[in-house]
């Protein structure tokens, strides 16, 4: 193999369009351009998202990022974590003395994470099927 004996892929390149050359050769005139104006110029070029001076559409809406109101208000809870309070009905109330939720929170989801040992009793908190399965497994109960 020489490197005058190289050339690419069949159909890999594509003759480019002969501008200009009559009305026959279907690009005449114009060049496919239209008539007149800024895009029809050589050099004729704007910003993407330009509008022609019109306050542009991402400058019209309002900027602001979506912020879960519920974030504050919400938290999951591991299962393993259901072993740290010494009470034996664990609520809302035993997780914020214990420290295991904000002080913010109106609710709890408890998840299938780690392993529970001892038998507690789970009254007004979120169960997924998961972690419902474990703690009736480790002997305890979830009152709604």
């Amino acid at each position: 193999m020489r490197l005058n004996s190289l050339s690419p892929a069949g159909g890999s390149k594509k003759n480019a369009k002969r501008l200009g050359r009559g009305h026959s050769a279907g690009q005449g005139k114009t060049c496919g351009r239209g008539v007149k104006g800024q895009r029809a110029r050589a050099g004729g070029y704007h910003k993407v998202g330009f509008e022609g001076g019109q306050m542009p559409l991402q400058r019209r809406l309002p900027k602001w990022g979506f912020v879960s109101q519920m974030a504050g208000a919400t938290a999951e809870l591991r299962l393993h974590e259901l072993a740290i309070p010494k009470d034996a009905v664990i609520d809302m109330e035993c997780l914020k003395k214990a420290s295991l939720v904000p002080a913010t929170v109106t609710k709890v989801k408890v998840i299938l994470s780690g392993k529970l040992d001892k038998a507690v009793t789970i009254k007004g908190l979120k169960v997924t099927k998961g972690a419902r399965a474990a703690i009736e497994a480790a002997g305890g109960s979830i009152e709604d």
